[in-house]
Protein backbone atom coordinates (compact mmCIF):
# COMPACT_ATOMS: atom_id res chain seq x y z
CA UNK A 1 0.00 0.00 0.00
CA UNK A 2 1.47 3.27 -0.87
CA UNK A 3 2.14 5.61 2.01
CA UNK A 4 2.93 9.34 2.25
CA UNK A 5 4.25 8.86 5.86
CA UNK A 6 7.57 7.38 4.78
CA UNK A 7 9.68 10.80 5.78
CA UNK A 8 13.10 9.03 5.59
CA UNK A 9 11.89 8.80 1.47
CA UNK A 10 10.39 12.17 1.23
CA UNK A 11 13.50 13.90 3.01
CA UNK A 12 16.33 12.18 1.50
CA UNK A 13 17.42 14.91 -0.85
CA UNK A 14 17.84 17.56 1.79
CA UNK A 15 20.71 17.76 4.01
CA UNK A 16 20.47 18.03 7.83
CA UNK A 17 20.69 21.97 7.03
CA UNK A 18 18.35 22.44 4.25
CA UNK A 19 15.79 20.78 5.56
CA UNK A 20 15.81 22.95 9.50
CA UNK A 21 16.00 25.67 6.70
CA UNK A 22 12.20 24.48 5.55
CA UNK A 23 11.13 23.78 8.71
CA UNK A 24 11.66 27.36 9.88
CA UNK A 25 10.55 28.60 6.61
CA UNK A 26 7.07 27.31 7.00
CA UNK A 27 7.28 28.14 10.53
CA UNK A 28 7.06 31.71 9.64
CA UNK A 29 4.50 31.39 7.01
CA UNK A 30 2.04 30.36 9.42
CA UNK A 31 2.22 33.45 10.82
CA UNK A 32 -0.03 35.30 9.23
CA UNK A 33 0.66 39.01 10.05
CA UNK A 34 4.42 38.68 8.52
CA UNK A 35 2.62 37.12 5.15
CA UNK A 36 0.40 39.83 4.88
CA UNK A 37 3.81 42.03 5.57
CA UNK A 38 5.37 40.73 2.93
CA UNK A 39 2.73 40.38 0.28
CA UNK A 40 2.61 44.42 1.02
CA UNK A 41 5.94 45.58 1.33
CA UNK A 42 8.18 42.87 0.09
CA UNK A 43 8.02 44.30 -4.37
CA UNK A 44 8.72 47.42 -2.94
CA UNK A 45 11.64 46.60 -0.87
CA UNK A 46 13.04 44.88 -4.23
CA UNK A 47 11.75 47.22 -6.19
CA UNK A 48 13.60 50.14 -4.66
CA UNK A 49 17.33 47.85 -3.67
CA UNK A 50 16.63 48.29 0.69
CA UNK A 51 19.01 47.11 1.77
CA UNK A 52 19.57 43.35 2.89
CA UNK A 53 16.03 42.57 1.32
CA UNK A 54 16.75 40.73 -1.89
CA UNK A 55 19.89 38.95 0.41
CA UNK A 56 17.25 37.80 2.94
CA UNK A 57 14.51 36.62 0.06
CA UNK A 58 17.62 34.92 -1.85
CA UNK A 59 18.51 32.58 1.59
CA UNK A 60 15.17 31.99 2.37
CA UNK A 61 12.14 31.52 0.16
CA UNK A 62 13.74 31.89 -2.92
CA UNK A 63 15.82 29.14 -2.54
CA UNK A 64 13.07 27.21 -0.87
CA UNK A 65 10.56 27.40 -3.75
CA UNK A 66 12.57 28.48 -7.15
CA UNK A 67 15.08 27.13 -9.10
CA UNK A 68 17.47 29.59 -9.68
CA UNK A 69 17.59 32.62 -11.44
CA UNK A 70 18.90 31.53 -14.68
CA UNK A 71 18.22 27.88 -16.77
CA UNK A 72 22.09 27.20 -15.52
CA UNK A 73 21.28 27.83 -12.04
CA UNK A 74 18.53 25.02 -12.25
CA UNK A 75 21.18 22.70 -13.29
CA UNK A 76 21.84 21.49 -9.97
CA UNK A 77 18.16 20.63 -8.46
CA UNK A 78 16.96 18.91 -11.66
CA UNK A 79 20.19 16.47 -11.45
CA UNK A 80 19.07 15.78 -8.29
CA UNK A 81 15.70 15.61 -8.37
CA UNK A 82 16.41 13.16 -11.45
CA UNK A 83 18.86 10.45 -8.92
CA UNK A 84 15.25 10.19 -7.25
CA UNK A 85 13.48 9.94 -10.28
CA UNK A 86 11.25 12.91 -9.57
CA UNK A 87 10.64 14.88 -13.36
CA UNK A 88 10.56 18.60 -13.87
CA UNK A 89 7.94 21.01 -14.75
CA UNK A 90 10.65 24.25 -15.61
CA UNK A 91 8.89 27.30 -15.41
CA UNK A 92 10.24 30.74 -16.18
CA UNK A 93 8.14 33.21 -13.22
CA UNK A 94 7.33 36.22 -15.09
CA UNK A 95 3.84 37.20 -15.09
CA UNK A 96 3.56 40.50 -15.07
CA UNK A 97 0.99 41.20 -18.07
CA UNK A 98 2.25 44.99 -18.00
CA UNK A 99 4.82 44.59 -20.62
CA UNK A 100 5.27 46.48 -24.53
CA UNK A 101 4.92 44.13 -27.39
CA UNK A 102 8.92 44.21 -27.47
CA UNK A 103 9.27 42.52 -24.18
CA UNK A 104 6.32 40.12 -24.69
CA UNK A 105 8.57 38.89 -27.65
CA UNK A 106 11.83 38.69 -25.67
CA UNK A 107 9.90 36.29 -22.59
CA UNK A 108 8.72 34.33 -26.09
CA UNK A 109 11.85 33.80 -27.07
CA UNK A 110 12.76 32.63 -23.44
CA UNK A 111 10.32 29.68 -23.27
CA UNK A 112 11.96 28.42 -26.76
CA UNK A 113 15.29 28.55 -24.89
CA UNK A 114 13.61 26.91 -21.94
CA UNK A 115 12.04 23.69 -24.62
CA UNK A 116 15.44 24.06 -26.10
CA UNK A 117 17.39 23.35 -22.90
CA UNK A 118 14.47 20.35 -21.47
CA UNK A 119 14.95 18.98 -24.66
CA UNK A 120 18.91 18.13 -24.05
CA UNK A 121 17.45 16.63 -20.82
CA UNK A 122 16.20 13.25 -19.54
CA UNK A 123 14.28 14.47 -17.02
CA UNK A 124 12.32 17.58 -18.43
CA UNK A 125 9.31 16.22 -20.37
CA UNK A 126 7.17 19.90 -19.61
CA UNK A 127 7.36 23.29 -19.24
CA UNK A 128 5.14 25.78 -17.85
CA UNK A 129 3.70 29.23 -19.39
CA UNK A 130 1.20 31.89 -17.99
CA UNK A 131 -0.16 33.57 -20.65
CA UNK A 132 0.12 36.66 -18.70
CA UNK A 133 3.83 36.66 -19.44
CA UNK A 134 2.97 36.96 -23.28
CA UNK A 135 -0.15 39.33 -23.36
CA UNK A 136 -1.36 42.38 -22.14
CA UNK A 137 -3.74 42.00 -18.88
CA UNK A 138 -6.17 44.35 -19.92
CA UNK A 139 -6.57 42.65 -23.46
CA UNK A 140 -7.21 39.87 -21.82
CA UNK A 141 -9.39 40.60 -19.34
CA UNK A 142 -11.44 43.10 -22.24
CA UNK A 143 -11.56 39.57 -24.64
CA UNK A 144 -12.62 38.00 -21.67
CA UNK A 145 -15.32 40.03 -21.09
CA UNK A 146 -16.75 39.56 -24.95
CA UNK A 147 -16.60 36.18 -24.69
CA UNK A 148 -18.81 36.19 -21.49
CA UNK A 149 -21.61 38.09 -23.11
CA UNK A 150 -21.55 36.22 -26.13
CA UNK A 151 -23.47 32.71 -26.57
CA UNK A 152 -22.77 29.34 -27.68
CA UNK A 153 -19.84 27.28 -27.51
CA UNK A 154 -15.86 29.07 -26.25
CA UNK A 155 -14.48 28.29 -29.82
CA UNK A 156 -17.74 30.54 -31.24
CA UNK A 157 -17.82 33.14 -28.52
CA UNK A 158 -14.30 34.13 -29.20
CA UNK A 159 -15.16 34.45 -33.06
CA UNK A 160 -18.08 36.58 -32.07
CA UNK A 161 -16.00 38.81 -29.53
CA UNK A 162 -12.97 39.04 -32.48
CA UNK A 163 -15.31 41.55 -34.66
CA UNK A 164 -15.84 43.17 -31.24
CA UNK A 165 -12.35 44.50 -30.99
CA UNK A 166 -10.98 47.61 -31.98
CA UNK A 167 -8.29 47.54 -35.13
CA UNK A 168 -5.23 47.91 -32.55
CA UNK A 169 -6.51 45.33 -30.02
CA UNK A 170 -6.96 42.78 -33.02
CA UNK A 171 -3.49 42.95 -34.23
CA UNK A 172 -2.11 42.68 -30.44
CA UNK A 173 -4.72 39.13 -30.05
CA UNK A 174 -3.23 38.12 -33.42
CA UNK A 175 0.52 38.72 -32.04
CA UNK A 176 -0.28 36.86 -28.61
CA UNK A 177 -1.78 34.13 -31.08
CA UNK A 178 1.50 34.08 -33.23
CA UNK A 179 3.60 33.96 -30.19
CA UNK A 180 1.56 30.52 -28.46
CA UNK A 181 1.64 29.09 -32.19
CA UNK A 182 5.81 29.71 -32.25
CA UNK A 183 6.24 28.57 -28.76
CA UNK A 184 3.97 24.93 -29.12
CA UNK A 185 5.63 24.36 -32.80
CA UNK A 186 8.85 24.37 -30.71
CA UNK A 187 7.75 22.20 -28.45
CA UNK A 188 6.53 20.02 -31.03
CA UNK A 189 9.29 19.77 -32.48
CA UNK A 190 11.31 18.87 -29.41
CA UNK A 191 9.00 16.55 -28.09
CA UNK A 192 8.38 18.85 -24.64
CA UNK A 193 5.25 19.16 -23.62
CA UNK A 194 3.60 22.53 -22.58
CA UNK A 195 1.25 23.24 -19.82
CA UNK A 196 -0.60 26.43 -19.71
CA UNK A 197 -1.78 27.71 -16.63
CA UNK A 198 -4.64 28.74 -15.30
CA UNK A 199 -4.94 32.58 -13.85
CA UNK A 200 -7.97 34.75 -12.26
CA UNK A 201 -11.33 34.09 -13.27
CA UNK A 202 -11.57 37.30 -15.01
CA UNK A 203 -8.78 36.48 -17.50
CA UNK A 204 -9.51 32.65 -18.22
CA UNK A 205 -12.05 32.85 -20.96
CA UNK A 206 -9.15 34.07 -22.89
CA UNK A 207 -6.60 31.90 -21.74
CA UNK A 208 -9.24 28.96 -22.15
CA UNK A 209 -9.31 30.05 -25.63
CA UNK A 210 -5.71 30.16 -26.46
CA UNK A 211 -5.27 26.68 -24.93
CA UNK A 212 -7.99 25.04 -26.92
CA UNK A 213 -6.69 26.64 -29.91
CA UNK A 214 -3.61 25.14 -29.12
CA UNK A 215 -4.72 21.29 -28.70
CA UNK A 216 -6.75 21.84 -31.41
CA UNK A 217 -3.29 22.79 -33.64
CA UNK A 218 -0.78 20.51 -31.90
CA UNK A 219 -2.63 17.34 -30.18
CA UNK A 220 -3.86 15.32 -33.40
CA UNK A 221 -1.26 12.60 -32.76
CA UNK A 222 0.05 13.08 -29.07
CA UNK A 223 -0.49 15.33 -26.43
CA UNK A 224 1.85 18.50 -26.63
CA UNK A 225 -0.46 21.24 -25.11
CA UNK A 226 -2.14 20.90 -21.84
CA UNK A 227 -4.98 23.45 -20.22
CA UNK A 228 -5.40 23.45 -16.99
CA UNK A 229 -8.98 23.18 -15.06
CA UNK A 230 -9.42 25.00 -11.27
CA UNK A 231 -11.50 22.86 -9.63
CA UNK A 232 -11.91 25.62 -6.35
CA UNK A 233 -13.89 27.01 -8.85
CA UNK A 234 -17.85 26.10 -8.84
CA UNK A 235 -17.91 25.34 -12.99
CA UNK A 236 -14.61 23.82 -12.87
CA UNK A 237 -16.04 19.88 -13.34
CA UNK A 238 -18.72 21.02 -15.67
CA UNK A 239 -16.13 22.97 -17.69
CA UNK A 240 -13.76 19.94 -17.56
CA UNK A 241 -16.47 17.52 -19.44
CA UNK A 242 -17.54 20.09 -22.19
CA UNK A 243 -13.50 20.32 -23.45
CA UNK A 244 -13.62 16.52 -23.16
CA UNK A 245 -17.20 16.35 -25.39
CA UNK A 246 -14.88 19.29 -27.41
CA UNK A 247 -11.84 17.46 -27.90
CA UNK A 248 -13.88 13.99 -29.32
CA UNK A 249 -15.85 16.85 -31.54
CA UNK A 250 -13.16 18.32 -33.08
CA UNK A 251 -10.77 14.74 -32.95
CA UNK A 252 -7.77 16.18 -30.56
CA UNK A 253 -6.69 14.91 -27.31
CA UNK A 254 -7.33 16.70 -24.50
CA UNK A 255 -4.46 17.20 -22.41
CA UNK A 256 -4.95 18.57 -18.73
CA UNK A 257 -3.84 19.62 -15.57
CA UNK A 258 -6.14 19.38 -12.84
CA UNK A 259 -5.47 22.00 -9.92
CA UNK A 260 -7.53 23.29 -6.96
CA UNK A 261 -6.66 26.96 -7.42
CA UNK A 262 -4.05 29.45 -6.27
CA UNK A 263 -6.10 32.77 -6.31
CA UNK A 264 -8.93 31.97 -3.75
CA UNK A 265 -8.57 34.98 -1.85
CA UNK A 266 -8.11 37.38 -4.52
CA UNK A 267 -11.53 35.89 -6.12
CA UNK A 268 -13.19 35.95 -3.31
CA UNK A 269 -11.71 39.76 -2.41
CA UNK A 270 -12.72 40.62 -5.54
CA UNK A 271 -16.28 39.19 -6.02
CA UNK A 272 -17.47 40.79 -2.89
CA UNK A 273 -16.00 44.74 -3.70
CA UNK A 274 -17.40 44.23 -7.07
CA UNK A 275 -20.62 42.53 -5.50
CA UNK A 276 -21.43 39.61 -8.01
CA UNK A 277 -21.28 35.64 -6.74
CA UNK A 278 -18.09 34.43 -5.67
CA UNK A 279 -17.07 31.55 -8.62
CA UNK A 280 -15.19 29.64 -5.95
CA UNK A 281 -16.32 26.80 -3.81
CA UNK A 282 -18.54 27.73 -0.67
CA UNK A 283 -16.27 25.49 1.54
CA UNK A 284 -13.33 22.92 1.01
CA UNK A 285 -15.91 19.71 0.79
CA UNK A 286 -17.40 20.66 -1.80
CA UNK A 287 -13.85 21.53 -3.83
CA UNK A 288 -12.49 18.02 -2.62
CA UNK A 289 -15.51 16.46 -3.90
CA UNK A 290 -15.13 18.42 -7.57
CA UNK A 291 -11.41 17.62 -7.51
CA UNK A 292 -12.05 14.09 -6.92
CA UNK A 293 -14.84 13.59 -9.52
CA UNK A 294 -12.36 15.09 -11.98
CA UNK A 295 -9.83 12.49 -12.01
CA UNK A 296 -12.69 9.85 -11.84
CA UNK A 297 -14.30 11.73 -14.88
CA UNK A 298 -10.79 11.71 -16.92
CA UNK A 299 -9.75 8.38 -15.52
CA UNK A 300 -12.88 6.97 -17.28
CA UNK A 301 -11.74 8.42 -20.40
CA UNK A 302 -8.07 8.13 -20.93
CA UNK A 303 -8.40 7.43 -24.94
CA UNK A 304 -8.86 11.17 -24.99
CA UNK A 305 -7.59 12.53 -21.73
CA UNK A 306 -4.27 12.87 -21.02
CA UNK A 307 -3.98 13.42 -17.13
CA UNK A 308 -1.67 15.57 -14.55
CA UNK A 309 -2.99 15.21 -11.21
CA UNK A 310 -1.33 18.71 -9.98
CA UNK A 311 -2.20 18.27 -5.94
CA UNK A 312 -0.81 18.45 -2.63
CA UNK A 313 -3.62 16.65 -1.24
CA UNK A 314 -2.93 13.20 -0.10
CA UNK A 315 -6.41 12.09 -0.24
CA UNK A 316 -6.91 12.68 -3.46
CA UNK A 317 -3.40 11.59 -5.21
CA UNK A 318 -3.73 8.38 -2.92
CA UNK A 319 -7.69 8.41 -4.53
CA UNK A 320 -5.83 8.52 -7.92
CA UNK A 321 -3.61 5.96 -7.76
CA UNK A 322 -6.16 3.60 -6.04
CA UNK A 323 -8.33 4.23 -9.38
CA UNK A 324 -5.74 3.14 -11.36
CA UNK A 325 -5.29 0.11 -9.37
CA UNK A 326 -8.99 -0.68 -9.14
CA UNK A 327 -9.35 -0.32 -12.99
CA UNK A 328 -5.76 -2.25 -14.14
CA UNK A 329 -4.33 1.24 -15.30
CA UNK A 330 -0.51 1.09 -15.59
CA UNK A 331 0.58 3.00 -13.41
CA UNK A 332 2.55 5.74 -15.27
CA UNK A 333 -0.32 6.40 -17.90
CA UNK A 334 -1.08 9.60 -15.81
CA UNK A 335 1.03 11.88 -14.20
CA UNK A 336 1.44 13.36 -10.80
CA UNK A 337 2.70 16.91 -9.87
CA UNK A 338 3.43 19.15 -7.22
CA UNK A 339 5.49 22.22 -6.35
CA UNK A 340 9.42 22.47 -5.43
CA UNK A 341 9.96 23.01 -2.00
CA UNK A 342 6.27 21.85 -1.15
CA UNK A 343 4.76 18.07 -0.82
CA UNK A 344 7.83 16.26 -0.57
CA UNK A 345 6.21 13.50 1.20
CA UNK A 346 4.13 13.01 -1.59
CA UNK A 347 6.43 13.45 -4.41
CA UNK A 348 9.08 11.48 -3.64
CA UNK A 349 6.92 8.56 -2.13
CA UNK A 350 4.77 8.25 -5.41
CA UNK A 351 8.44 8.06 -7.27
CA UNK A 352 10.03 5.47 -5.48
CA UNK A 353 6.40 3.66 -5.86
CA UNK A 354 6.91 4.08 -9.06
CA UNK A 355 4.65 6.66 -10.47
CA UNK A 356 5.36 9.63 -13.01
CA UNK A 357 5.60 12.40 -10.71
CA UNK A 358 7.14 15.82 -11.54
CA UNK A 359 8.26 18.99 -9.33
CA UNK A 360 7.06 22.50 -10.80
CA UNK A 361 10.32 23.81 -10.72
CA UNK A 362 10.23 28.10 -11.42
CA UNK A 363 13.05 29.92 -12.53
CA UNK A 364 13.88 33.73 -13.13
CA UNK A 365 15.01 37.20 -11.72
CA UNK A 366 14.30 37.73 -8.10
CA UNK A 367 11.87 40.42 -8.70
CA UNK A 368 9.71 38.65 -11.59
CA UNK A 369 9.37 35.64 -9.31
CA UNK A 370 7.70 37.80 -6.63
CA UNK A 371 4.11 37.85 -7.40
CA UNK A 372 5.18 33.50 -7.25
CA UNK A 373 6.68 33.54 -4.17
CA UNK A 374 4.29 35.59 -2.26
CA UNK A 375 1.57 33.34 -3.84
CA UNK A 376 3.36 30.41 -2.01
CA UNK A 377 3.06 32.16 1.43
CA UNK A 378 -0.39 33.30 1.14
CA UNK A 379 -1.07 29.50 0.58
CA UNK A 380 0.59 28.48 3.27
CA UNK A 381 -0.47 31.46 5.76
CA UNK A 382 -3.97 30.68 4.79
CA UNK A 383 -4.24 26.23 4.63
CA UNK A 384 -2.90 26.43 8.13
CA UNK A 385 -3.76 22.39 7.91
CA UNK A 386 -1.05 21.98 4.77
CA UNK A 387 1.59 24.09 6.29
CA UNK A 388 1.22 22.27 9.85
CA UNK A 389 1.45 18.59 8.45
CA UNK A 390 4.57 20.21 6.35
CA UNK A 391 6.56 21.20 10.03
CA UNK A 392 5.27 17.59 11.64
CA UNK A 393 6.87 15.62 8.84
CA UNK A 394 9.95 17.77 8.53
CA UNK A 395 10.39 17.51 12.13
CA UNK A 396 9.86 14.01 12.07
CA UNK A 397 12.39 13.73 9.62
CA UNK A 398 14.64 15.51 11.78
CA UNK A 399 14.22 13.12 15.06
CA UNK A 400 14.50 10.22 12.98
CA UNK A 401 17.76 11.47 11.44
CA UNK A 402 18.68 12.58 15.78
CA UNK A 403 18.07 8.97 16.55
CA UNK A 404 19.62 7.22 14.01
CA UNK A 405 22.70 9.17 14.72
CA UNK A 406 22.92 8.27 18.56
Amino acid sequence: MLSFENTEYAFAYKSDKELSKANFIFSMMRRSWLVNFGIKFLPSFIKWYIPLTESIVRATIFKQFVGGETLQQTAPVVDKLNEYNVQVILDYGVESGKKGEASFDTIAEEFIQTIEYASTQTNIPFISIKITSLARFDLLKRINNFINSNAGTLSERHSATVEKLRSKEKEEWRKVNERMNKICAAAADKNIQILIDAEESWIQNSIDHLAESMMLLFNKKKTIVYTTVQLYRIDGLDFLKKAMQTAIDKHFILGVKIVRGAYMEKERVRALSMNYASPIQPDKESCDNAYNAAIDFCTKNLKVVSLIVASHNEQSCLYATELLQQKSIPINIISFAQLYGMGDHITFNLAKAGYSVSKYLPFGPIKEVIPYLMRRAQENSSVNEQTGREIKLIEKEIERRKVNKE
